[in-house]
């Protein structure tokens, strides 16, 4: 069974040194966010991921989460796990004190939240799509509606879900069928079938609740006719309400965690939003989930680069090159240089990813307190929020395959871990909205909006990095490959918004575009890094410092020159997908 230790020095370095978050957050109205409060707070948090979530990782993966009876069962332990959680106050941790939330700093829950997706990935999911809804009923729920979920919700005696997906309707929501009645009492009746639909119905709480879209009858048709609604699965009165979960898909990982086929069948809901504007309420959650989802990559990321870096120390194989004079016959593999790029490249991709999902964060609590940021932080947040998703679930299951790559034969079979966080973590990609889903919104709605404002600030916000770069000589080498890369991006985007681009040219290279935004955005919390750790700040080990700038320096050196490649590929266009075929691509299936 893979280790799994909490990163909190590199943690406390990042919301202390890098982001400098409770200066911050002091100035911004968070009086309480003071560092020994983080400290107190993660160090708890870590020692429920270890001492209650990771044990249940792998028997929780073996057993399963199954339907029986009337509702799912959750494999042994996690119901006692979710009491721990409940009673340790987690789920109200950052929210709103007017319903018992304990108004804490996002910045702190979501490295709480990365500590427990590290742990128990199947876990995390409850939590996580419980805090989506309860920001989604907080922004757009009536005081109906608020009274009667938040608080239970806060408390953690309820979870949220939320059921989007039909058979024929998955990231094209407009052709989804389900159906709305009203019946004149201010509740509506639902009617029709959902399915991938995360955390629908467990045993780990008495109640829980689902935010469903759905259509009424005399709707407009596709995503202008869509309401969303509460749906909770016990009535007021403590009866069943009218929905029932038909399977638990059957998946190639997350076992713990049930993904339900559901069928509504007059189930009674609540209208949460306006009318036939239900998309625009569901983005509220939409947008937490992506931004969790990433953060599910980063945890994974972690606990994989942990195990990469335990075996490599410890396994001894063949003599590595330069092996004169040491004892043994042979060498810990962590000594040849390919292991230890893929040692290397999994740490620098999960600490990067953990400092912009950070930034992120830190912007939207300032911004909570003082209305005067909310410009700002609505750039950060739309540019960021699909390169955290896409970029922090990519670059974790690459870290998980690069762990599984190190321990050989050892990582393939299931008695290390290693197997299943490639199984578990490879979900991420996929659902919240594919990363090429991402991709697309970002290449078509994200660079554009407010006429590109978001994208300069954050080129600008990367230059300011790269001059503190130079301008220390510990540094000085890293500022021109971080410079050289910004350039590239830069330049992918004008030219794609060059007159003239076939219309393709943006999807066709969307992807590449946004690993290239992902890289350099990494690029420059590296930057941010390095730059924190030549300062030499009291209260780190030395080494851990001098390797902070060793680590930027092999992202700089080793990873930012695949923008290079990158650039190239977005400049290909989608002429570099047209094979002049004149019936699409009949004839290349041999």
């Amino acid at each position: 069974m893979s280790v799994y230790e909490p990163p909190l020095q590199s943690v406390r370095f990042l919301v202390n040194e890098v982001l400098n978050a409770p200066g911050i957050l002091a100035a911004a109205g968070w009086q309480d966010a003071t560092p020994d409060l983080f400290d107190a707070v993660l160090a708890e948090a870590g020692r429920l991921a270890t001492d209650v979530l990771l044990p249940l990782d792998r028997s929780g993966d073996e057993e399963g989460a199954r339907v029986e009876g009337d509702g799912v069962r959750m494999p042994a332990g996690f119901r006692d796990a979710w009491a721990l959680w409940r009673d340790g106050g987690w789920n109200g941790l950052a929210g709103d004190p007017a319903y018992g939330g304990q108004g804490l700093p996002g910045l702190l829950d979501m490295l709480v939240t990365e500590m427990v997706c590290a742990a128990n990935l199947a876990f995390s999911i409850t939590p996580g799509l419980t805090q989506g809804a309860i920001r989604a009923l907080a922004a757009h729920g009536d005081a109906v509606v608020k009274e009667r979920c938040l608080p239970w919700m806060l408390a953690g005696d309820w979870t949220g879900a939320m059921a989007l997906t039909e058979p024929q309707a998955g990231t094209d929501l407009g052709l989804l069928r389900t159906r709305a009645e009203p019946v004149g009492d201010g509740t509506h009746r639902l009617t029709g079938q959902k399915m991938f639909i995360s955390s629908a119905d467990h045993d780990l709480t008495d109640d829980l609740v689902h935010l469903v879209l759905a259509r009424l009858p005399d709707a407009p048709p596709g995503t202008r006719g869509i309401s969303l609604f509460v749906v909770p699965k016990r009535l007021p009165d403590g009866t069943r309400n009218g929905w029932s979960v038909l399977s638990v898909e059957r998946k190639m990982g997350l076992h713990a965690s049930p993904t339900c086929v559901v069928s509504y069948e007059g189930a009674v809901g609540w209208m949460v939003g306006a009318l036939n504007r239900g998309l625009a309420a569901m983005f509220t959650m939409m947008n937490h989930e992506r931004l969790f989802v990433g953060i599910q990559g980063i945890g994974v990321g972690e606990r994989a680069a942990q195990a990469a870096l335990a075996y490599a120390r410890e396994r001894a194989q063949g003599r590595a090159p330069a092996a004169a004079g040491r004892e043994g016959a042979a060498d810990p593999i962590l000594h040849h240089p390919d292991v230890r790029r893929m040692v290397l490249t999994a740490r620098v991709l999960t600490d990067a990813g953990r400092a912009l999902a950070g930034w992120v964060g830190l912007w939207l609590d300032r911004a909570a307190k003082d209305p005067s940021l909310a410009e700002e932080a609505e750039d950060w947040a739309a540019l960021l929020t699909p390169v955290v998703k896409a970029a922090g679930t990519d670059f974790g299951f690459e870290a998980a395959v690069l762990a599984q790559q190190v321990m050989g034969g050892h990582g393939y079979v299931r008695d290390n871990g290693v197997e299943q966080l490639v199984r578990d973590v490879r979900a991420t990609q996929i659902y919240e909205g594919t990363n090429g889903v991402q991709a697309l919104d970002f290449v078509q709605r994200k660079l554009g909006l407010h006429g590109g404002r978001p994208l300069a600030r954050m080129l600008e916000a990367v230059e300011d990095a790269a001059a503190r770069l130079a301008g220390a000589p510990a540094t000085a080498g890293l500022a021109k490959p971080l410079r050289n890369a910004a350039e590239r991006l830069r330049g992918s985007v004008d030219w794609l918004r060059q007159d003239g681009r076939d219309p393709r040219d943006g999807a066709a290279g969307a992807t590449d575009l946004l690993r290239l935004t992902a890289l350099v955005a990494y690029g420059w919390m590296w930057g941010l890094t390095a730059s924190a750790a030549a300062q030499r700040p009291a209260g780190y080990d030395p080494r851990f410092l001098d390797a902070r700038v060793g680590l930027a320096r092999f992202f700089m050196t080793r990873l930012l020159p695949e923008t290079v490649t990158l650039e190239a590929r977005i400049r290909s266009g989608y002429a570099g997908l047209d094979l002049g075929l004149a019936d699409g691509l009949t004839g290349i299936d041999g």
